[in-house]
């Protein structure tokens, strides 16, 4: 018999199917600023990095939790493009062999971010669908997120957040620095 919060999905369920299209995909790395220098030059960014995002209450593995990470945020294409970094753990390579406390490896390709209508009702139907959530946190600002564990066919975890306005003017904004960028000023601190 196989709990729904551990089961490992092969095919998409009703809940994921029902998400939309990807609003970004973040790559994890070891430092946000040395990678989006190297992202640059195939036409992403101008990044944005935020260093230690204070977050408040955090759960991993539905356990309290600390997550220590930088972001480096930027655009490409049609969608936000975000460079990662966990700073309270060390590496692990892929997301199906992390720590209980990790949940950023080295490299590769780490989450891919969904708009959601309802954070909690998505969430728990991933959970039913076999995509155990893996971190449930809210930013100092309120705004709450969640990782769910993608499953062996993606190799990624699944953001969910829902688009409150603070997240959506956050996106407008590092999309309008991408229209006409003329690679000034690649890497900017926030």
């Amino acid at each position: 018999m196989t709990d729904d919060a551990t089961r490992r999905p092969t095919a998409p369920g009703p809940v994921e199917r029902s998400m939309g299209p990807p609003v970004q995909l973040a790559y994890a790395v070891d430092d946000v600023r040395d990678a989006a220098a190297g992202w640059v030059p195939l036409g992403v960014g101008p990044f944005f990095v935020m260093e230690h995002i204070e977050l408040g209450e955090t759960r991993i593995n539905g356990s309290p939790a600390t997550f220590d990470h930088s972001s480096a945020y930027g655009w490409w294409g049609d969608l936000m493009f975000e460079l990662i970094c966990q700073h309270d753990t060390p590496a692990t390579d892929r997301p199906s062999n992390r720590p209980s406390n990790r949940i950023v490896g080295s490299g590769g390709l780490h989450h891919v971010a969904h708009f959601v209508d309802d954070l909690d009702a998505v969430s728990s139907g991933l959970v039913v669908d076999g995509h155990a959530e893996v971190l449930r946190a809210e930013t100092a600002g309120g705004m709450g997120f969640a990782f769910h564990d993608g499953g062996p066919t993606r190799g990624h975890l699944i953001e969910i957040y829902e688009p409150v306005a603070r997240l959506r003017a956050f996106y407008d904004m590092v999309r309008d620095a991408s229209v006409g960028w003329d690679g000034s000023d690649p890497v900017r601190t926030l």
